[in-house]
Parts: C-alpha cells; structure tokens; sequence
C-alpha cells in the first residue's frame, strides 16, 4: 500500500496548523467524504462544521459519526457510551457525561435541503455564524441520477420528462454559489462519470460545470469581480482556469479508478478539485494521488467475515428449508453438467456439494458475534483503517432473504466464478435448466449482466444505490453462502471502517452505503489538499 492508513505519514510538513482547517460538507450522504477529510491526520488536520444531507435517516448516520469523532478528540473518557450503543448494552449512544458531544453532533449535522429556500437559509445562518476569516474547504457532491448512464436511460422512459427541467441537473448551482459568496481556498467536488457525456440542449453538461466552477461571479450573473478557480486532476495533468479554450480539455483526466489507488472496488468517478487563484498565480507543481503497487481484491476485505446463509422468501424459513432449497438446486444443476463437457464447472460444483455439507450458517443480523481479531485483511494498514477491538459485534451484517429462483442463479453464478474467475453472463453462460429470468428481453443482450458475482481475487465492481433494491448485481463469491452482499460487505469495499453504525432500516443502510464517496479514498484526497494548503499558507507568510 501507498502509506499507513490513518496516519498519512506520506505527508512531513515543517509546521502544524494552529487550528485545524474547517470544512463544509454538502450533499453530505452518510459522510465519506467528510468522514475521509475528517480522520485524515489522525483527525488534526480538519474539522467539520457542518454536513448537510436532506434525507433524515442518512443524516441520523452522519450525526452518530459526528457524535463518535466527537468523542474521540473533546471527551475520550466517554467512547465507551458509543461503543455500549454498538455492542447493545444500551439503547442510546450517550449518557448525561457525553450529552455536550451529543447535542454538539446535532448542530454538525444538518437535515437540509439544498436549493430550497428554507434549506439555502439554514446553512447561510450556519456559515454566517461559525465561518472563520481563514482558508477553508468544500467538499460535497451533487446528487448524481440526473447524470449516470442508468439514471438517464430510466428518464427517457418518462414520457414527461424533461433534461431541461429536472432541477437536479442544476443541483450543483447551489455548491457554486456558496463557492461565490463564501471562497474557500479550496473545494473538491465528486460525481458520476456519467456527468462527462450528460447534455441538455445539446451542450456538455460537464463543460458549462467546468467554466462555471472557475469564475462562479460570472457563471451566476454577478458583473462584480469575484474570486476565480482552476480546476486539477488528482490523477493527471489535465487543469483548466477562467477564459482557458475548455476544447482542449480532456474530461476524461478527471476520472479517478479507485482500484488503481488501494481502494477494493473498481468506482470510477469524476472529481474535481478547485483551487483558489491568488496574488501567487496557479499552482506550478503539487500532489496528486500516488497509486498503490497492488489491488486489492474483494476476498481480502470479505474473507474473515462470519459467514451467513441467506433468508427463504415466499417460504417458511429455517435451516434445514434452506439448506434443502440450496441443495436440491445444486443437485439439480450438476446433473446437466458433465464432468467430460466442462470439468472445471463440474469439479466446482462437487466442492460446494462437500461445503454445504458442513456447513451449519446464521442468517446475521443488525449486531452479529465479533471474536477478537475478527476481521483481517492480511495488511496491517487496512486493518488498522478497518478494524476495531472495542466493538464486539458485526455490525449491519444481516443477510437478504431471496427467492428459490434466485438461489439457483447465485449458487450457479458463484460457482461458475469460482471455475472461470468471471462472473458469468447472459443467456449464452446462463444456459442450464431454471436459470433464465422472465424478462422478455434476457436473449437480447441487453442485460447480460443481471446477476453479477464479486469475484473474490479481484476488485469488487461499482456499490451503487441500486444494491438496495436487488442483491443481483452484487452476488457473493462463497457458492456455500449463496446470497447477495449484507450492508456490513458493501461498507467494506466502501472502506467505511467497522465502527461506522448506518441507521436505518436495511434498505435505508444499502442507499447510504451506495451513494458514498469512499472514506479511504477520501482520506488520500485530504492528504493531497492538506499539503496544497500547507504550502499556501507558508507563501502567504
């Protein structure tokens, strides 16, 4: 790996800052952007003053983080009140000695809708206030479904539909103007790689984003001049400043692939960071994000997890029901495959007939049984990212109930993966009894990949939102477990450490933890900016 996790000694500064740098997270989600910012350091080197977030029960999740962070730095003494509320000893995450931290949480993070009028006042009040005259950061993303490739084909589907008056394209207006009338020193923004082929009357979504965030007095009709922003790369030298030929841009150079960087998931997405043009010009030389010297793959982050069983749908649910569903389809699928045809799919299959055999498995819940040294990933810097001795439970690792029809296609599909190191695809690979979907268009191509297994040696592929709909995409590699991914799996590619508790119901906990900007990811990013304002700040003196 690049550097140990956490600590970010890959960046020596002569100096540490008097305060640490404030802030501001907006379309905040659970918080992995701010939680990334907010640990980088050892959490010195920034503080948050606010996340906004306008769903309620993500904003409960961003709140019981602040609360934790919170702990941590002002009242250590007092952690044990947040890890009582994630081992189950108590019903509340404070007592009367951690209620300062408590009520403290409650004013960081905020449910606010952004763009409306009540919303856009709350967190004025709140920058007017608390703001200090110093540098300060943005982060945030603005919401993506009007720009992802899927979110887009779901919109043409509409017959009312409009690009030009679906508010959310313009989501990103409201980050700009806090950028005009606040001025950090420095703003990240992150969105999907949809947004670089996005288009409204036939003009680049992602160009009109690019010349706006450089001049925002201009971009939002101020004729005052204002503070102006080139845009970086974090990962190639592609730039662009106000009045620049935006033509000579490539999009493309924006687009960070999180596996390159350690991060266990192959995310690709559009982030742009924004530096403030000052007496001092552009900057001529700073840091972008080194990649590490191995991927990291998606047994490595899974394979110490307890493991489950899924739950029976549209049955009666018990362990020997399922274990009777899960066998009879297996049994039933090596029966067409012969071990002169397809000897590796066939051999697969005898190896899962054995571990089912001895397997006796638990279908999780919201806090399941942590032994000590749970939970390795055989690098010491991931684990100390990831895991926490305080904690006695798994939390969030509560596995989905599917359908008998389902739980042949994932026992087929896992064992497949474990035979060929792919996940297989469409009807072609999917060709044995039962296996077929009633979809009308499963022969067209269209949705050759409809069920997905996160093949264990490599990088997970995108945990997107739509995990909380269906686990197909997000298949388990175990064949014996036969299911889709728990909240708890998905956090992990996410790269939340252990101890972050998603409230919420299970379908709440997987949209949070879809929608998220890896914290790891983050936490390299805050080391890269840490820097940039370091060296800023030593110019101003």
């Amino acid at each position: 790996m690049n550097l140990p996790l956490g600590r970010d000694t890959a960046i020596e500064c002569d100096t540490k800052l008097s305060k640490p740098i404030q802030i501001v997270d907006l379309f905040a989600g659970p918080g992995g952007l701010g939680e990334g910012f907010a640990s980088s350091g050892g959490g010195s080197r920034f503080e948050i003053l606010v996340s906004a977030e306008m769903n309620p029960i993500a904003r409960e999740t961003l709140k019981l983080r602040a609360f934790y962070r919170l702990l941590k730095h002002q009242n250590p003494e007092q952690l044990t009140d947040y890890y009582n509320f994630c081992n189950g000893l108590s019903q509340k995450p404070y007592s009367d000695l951690s209620e300062p931290q408590w009520r403290q949480a409650d004013e960081e993070a905020r449910c606010i809708t952004l763009g409306s009028r009540e919303g856009d006042a709350e967190l004025d009040a709140i920058l007017e206030e608390k703001l200090e005259d110093r540098p300060w950061i943005l982060i945030g993303g603005p919401p993506c479904q009007a720009y992802s490739i899927v979110g887009r084909s779901r919109n043409q589907g509409k017959a009312d539909y409009s690009a030009e008056n679906d508010h959310r394209h313009f989501l990103y207006k409201e980050y700009l103007r806090i950028i005009k009338e606040r001025k950090p020193a420095i703003f990240v923004m992150e969105n999907v790689k949809g947004i670089l082929s996005s288009k409204i009357d036939g003009e680049s979504i992602f160009t009109q984003i690019l010349k706006d965030l450089t001049d925002p007095n201009k971009a939002l009709g101020d004729p005052s001049l204002g503070k102006k922003y080139r845009i970086y790369s974090l990962v190639t030298d592609q730039s662009y400043g106000p009045g620049e030929d935006v033509s000579k841009v490539d999009p493309r150079g924006f687009i960070i692939r999180s596996e390159e960087y350690g991060i266990p998931q192959a995310r690709h997405r559009v982030i742009l960071l924004g530096i403030a043009l000052d007496e001092h010009g552009s900057l001529e030389q700073y840091d972008r994000l080194e990649k590490a010297i191995e991927r990291v793959n998606t047994k490595q982050i899974l394979g110490d997890l307890p493991e489950l069983r899924s739950r029976l749908t549209k049955q009666a649910d018990s362990g020997e029901a399922w274990y009777k569903e899960v066998a009879d389809h297996l049994d039933g699928l090596a029966s067409e495959v012969s071990s002169n045809v397809d000897p590796k799919l066939s051999s697969e299959m005898k190896i899962a007939r054995k571990s089912l055999l001895s397997s006796s498995l638990d279908v999780g819940a919201l806090r399941v049984s942590r032994r000590k040294g749970d939970g390795g990933t055989r690098d010491e810097n991931l684990d100390r990212w990831y895991r926490d001795d305080m904690l006695h439970y798994w939390l969030n690792h509560d596995a989905r109930g599917h359908m008998p029809s389902d739980l042949r296609r994932y026992m087929f599909a896992s064992i497949y993966a474990k035979a060929y190191g792919t996940s297989p695809k469409g009807h072609l690979q999917f060709s044995l009894s039962g296996l077929a979907p009633a979809h009308k268009n499963w022969e067209s191509g269209k949705f050759s990949d409809r069920f997905r297994v996160q093949v264990e040696h490599l990088p997970a592929t995108t945990i997107t939102s739509h995990i909380s709909k269906d686990g197909h995409y997000f298949i388990h590699y175990d064949p014996k477990q036969c299911r889709s991914l728990t909240v708890r799996e998905a956090a992990r590619l996410q790269t939340f450490p252990d101890n972050y508790f998603f409230q919420g119901n299970r379908t709440h906990q997987f949209h949070q933890v879809g929608n998220a900007v890896p914290p790891l990811l983050a936490n390299k990013i805050a080391s890269v900016v840490f820097k940039i304002i370091h060296k800023k700040l030593q110019l101003d003196e």
